[in-house]
């Protein structure tokens, strides 16, 4: 009888060890999306938002059918903050994402106000969740940062002091999670094509752009996700790779609605910038399991 437990003990153990070995290969390859600036309003100067209905369902249907391993919004979900009919509109169509699939929100300038107070902040946790969290998705630690406060902390000055102690005890989580990549998600972009370029709407300014960027250098993280330009941008600064994304919704340059897939390879990440009207029949890697 001893024997026979031990023989069974032996068995279980080398099936959990098989395809707990498999489950982390999956994991390791897997496909995310990447959209931005939904921006409900925007189209239309906040008279009504059907343009921005019609495109971010097509983005919603659109994984549904190719099924990543999760969405993440990089900022400006309405066009006028506090606007209860956008924010309604924009959670009616994101509830209706597969459940399977994660969605993560990001909070932007039109969220939370271009200079964020306090009352903004509230009002954008109460109606979309909290504007910094970290998440884990295979590989992947995610780091979610309300880039607002970056940008203009003179309105919510002890936010943005407590975002900054947050994020070095982020950055700590994920270099001691055993994840292959620590990721940053936030609205505005560090810069759109130099770590030197001037100061300008789009971008964060200096100061604060070198501190942080040789924060995230420090903390091996090799690719911040942004959204805000509304047209594709990117550059490097050292290990980084800045990747800015254009719209879901209402376009300011030559690049159509759309959103970028991103494949997360072992310890490689690529990534493609797809018009809602030209998205691939399938992903390179599945959802998750």
């Amino acid at each position: 009888m001893i024997r026979t437990r031990y023989y069974l003990l032996l068995v279980v153990a080398a099936f959990s060890f098989l395809t707990g070995c498999a489950s982390l290969r999956y994991t390791e390859n897997f496909s995310f999306f990447q959209m931005a600036d939904t921006q409900f309003g925007f189209f239309n100067e906040n008279k009504e938002f059907s343009r921005e209905t019609v495109n971010f369902e097509k983005a919603v249907a659109e994984a549904n059918r190719l099924k990543p391993a999760f969405v993440i919004v990089c900022g400006d979900l309405v066009n006028k903050p506090g606007d209860m009919a956008q924010i309604n509109e924009y959670n009616r169509i994101a509830r209706t994402l597969d459940p399977a699939i994660k969605i993560y929100n990001v909070s932007g300038n039109h969220d939370v106000e271009n200079v964020p107070t306090l009352a903004a902040i509230k009002l954008y946790r109460e109606h979309f969740g909290p504007d910094r969290y970290t998440f884990r998705s295979g590989n992947v630690f995610g780091i979610v940062l309300n880039s607002s406060l970056i940008k203009d902390p003179s309105k919510a000055p002890d936010e943005a002091a407590a975002q900054e102690t947050w994020v070095k005890t982020a950055l700590e989580e994920g270099k001691s999670s055993g994840s292959r990549h620590i990721i940053i998600f936030m609205h505005h972009p560090f810069f759109l094509n130099s770590a030197d370029e001037p100061n300008e709407y789009f971008n964060i300014d200096i100061e604060r752009r070198k501190m942080y960027l040789a924060l995230f250098e420090k903390y091996g993280v090799t690719k911040i996700f942004a959204g805000h330009y509304h047209r594709n941008a990117g550059g490097r600064s050292g290990n980084i790779e800045m990747v800015t994304t254009g719209p879901v919704g209402r376009p300011l340059g030559s690049d159509s609605s759309g959103f970028r897939i991103v494949d997360v390879e072992g310890r490689s990440i690529s990534h493609k910038y797809f018009p809602l009207d030209s998205l691939p029949q399938k992903l390179s890697f599945g959802r998750q399991k």
